[in-house]
């Protein structure tokens, strides 16, 4: 892309132009230069502590250029979890904003280096003390596709975080699905990095940079709903990755602001939603506001960004005799990957019948960084066992009922705490939900619900109990309502339900 269009505008900060596709390549050839003559060698891990920057994307891509790994880390974690994930991945180099360690005052040990990208050192280092060889801007290192490229570590909800070992190969099939799967992309299209880029947000840089597209780190480096809307009616619609709790407050904002459907479409191309589950009354409440701008995607940090999609078409397709279906399903098997649905024996259910989702293709991880006890335990025969409970229709859409370890069974009957929240969502006066069980003597678990409510609004356990009487069988209805300001969320706006469940222990 560099070769062939040079003066292209290619990353922003704001609204903003601080790249051409030319100056991008020369900085991570520059970059790459750099590793080499430090010493560092194809293969090594370079880490990146960094909350949304410019400099994400050359550093990012500059390590590939290497033909190094990149090791992204979640900016919301503490600099001694951050530490262990450095140590774990035994990384050389680390590219840091100094903002994360200002707190605590702590800093990265163990590393050969470690840049603060807003530093002064930093800006000589990517201006250099190196000439640019033209050599280092012709080619990059060579690397096979299944090398290493990106180490990614799991939230580490349940102990410590696993490593995700990311191939070239994987890569290459999230981004060549991402146009066969999701969305077509042009050279006037516009990604922004609202969603952190140490995640699936960052990962969408790449079919991005494939079809020559700007590549927008909002001034604010992160969400800003307003600062979104602004930006997309400056630089010309968006595209982005979002959360559905980041798609709530786009939506409310629209709502608030009284925008149009049309007046989304200035802003917002294309809204790709994943990462959490998004209830089927939140997903109607943004279409009816904000149009048909949606896309939803389901994968995995073991399957990054690639599983199923649910296309814009058929959350657009009200006429469908099963839209409403459809609207609570996350869609059918994207191109590269197949899906099945299977027992606890690993044996292939009818349709209809809910197990574990199972994903196998190219996207799927090559295993978990010096793991191999857990990699045996989540690939078998080539398939991905991915913790996900639900089931596919005659249409192959798939609908999510919950991970495995979600599910509630309160007196000998199974509860999908998803189902539970679906219903929930839809009392009067409801913002958000979360539905977890707690240990009970005699009927093993019971089902507990902590409601948020809207703004201004009284909500009362009596009402809440007599909605669910209406619209759920009584064994679902939860025992207990916890009603609370707010739900404890993880950087990537996932609802830590481990959290409410101590919660109640404590309580």
């Amino acid at each position: 892309m560099a070769r062939q269009f040079p003066n292209r505008a290619a990353i922003f900060h704001g609204t903003q132009s601080v790249a051409t596709y030319g100056q991008w390549a020369e900085r991570c050839a520059h970059l790459a230069q750099q590793f080499e003559a430090a010493g560092l060698k194809p293969g090594e891990r370079v880490a990146l502590f960094m909350h949304n920057h410019p400099r994400y994307l050359e550093v990012m891509f500059g390590a590939w250029w290497a033909g190094l790994a990149v090791v992204p880390i979640n900016a919301k974690l503490h600099v001694r979890e951050a530490q262990w994930i450095v140590d774990n991945a035994q990384a050389s180099w680390a590219f840091v904003t100094a903002d994360l360690t200002t707190d605590t005052q702590e800093q990265l040990q163990g590393l050969q280096r470690v840049i603060d990208v807003d530093s002064a050192e930093a800006d000589t280092f990517w201006s250099g003390h190196l000439p640019l060889h033209q050599a280092a801007l012709d080619k990059m290192v060579e690397r096979q596709s299944d090398d290493l490229a990106w180490l990614f570590y799991t939230s580490g909800t349940t102990g410590r975080p696993k490593g995700v070992m990311i191939t070239h190969r994987n890569l290459m099939t999230m981004g060549l699905a991402y146009f066969t799967d999701v969305d077509a992309i042009t050279d006037q299209d516009a990604i922004a990095y609202a969603a952190p880029m140490s995640h699936g947000a960052g990962l969408y840089a790449i079919p991005h940079l494939m079809a020559g597209a700007r590549h927008v780190v909002p001034a604010s480096g992160g969400f800003d709903a307003a600062e979104l809307f602004e930006l997309g009616a400056s630089l010309g619609p968006l595209s982005l990755f979002a959360a559905p709790t980041i798609v709530k407050r786009l939506v409310e904002h629209a709502e608030h602001a009284a925008f149009s459907p049309t007046d989304c479409a200035r802003s917002f191309k294309t809204i790709v939603y994943g990462g959490a589950p998004m209830y089927a009354a939140d997903i109607q409440r943004a279409l009816r506001i904000m149009g048909p701008c949606f896309v939803q995607i389901y994968g995995q940090g073991e399957s990054p960004m690639v599983g199923t999609a649910l296309s814009r078409f058929h959350l657009s397709d009200t006429t469908h005799p099963e839209h409403a279906h459809r609207l609570a399903s996350i869609g059918v098997a994207q191109t590269p990957v197949q899906i099945r649905i299977t027992d606890e024996h690993g044996q292939e259910l009818p349709l209809g019948e809910v197990g574990e989702v199972l994903i196998k293709g190219d996207s799927v991880m090559a295993g978990y960084w010096r793991n191999p006890e857990a990699t045996q335990a989540a690939i078998r025969d080539g398939w991905l066992f991915t913790g996900d409970m639900g089931c596919l229709d005659t249409h192959g859409f798939l609908t999510l009922k919950d991970r495995s370890k979600d599910l509630i069974i309160s007196g000998g009957s199974n509860v999908y705490p998803r189902e539970v929240e679906e219903v929930l969502l839809q009392a009067p006066g409801v913002s958000e939900v979360a539905v977890v069980g707690s240990p009970d003597a005699e009927w093993g678990e019971i089902i507990v619900a902590f409601v948020v409510p809207h703004k201004g609004v009284t909500l009362t356990t009596e009402a809440l109990d007599a909605f669910c009487l209406k619209e759920i069988a009584r064994f679902k209805r939860p025992k207990r309502y916890e009603l609370v300001d707010h739900l404890p969320k993880n950087n990537y706006g996932k609802v830590l339900k481990t959290k409410l469940r101590q919660k109640l222990q404590q309580s």
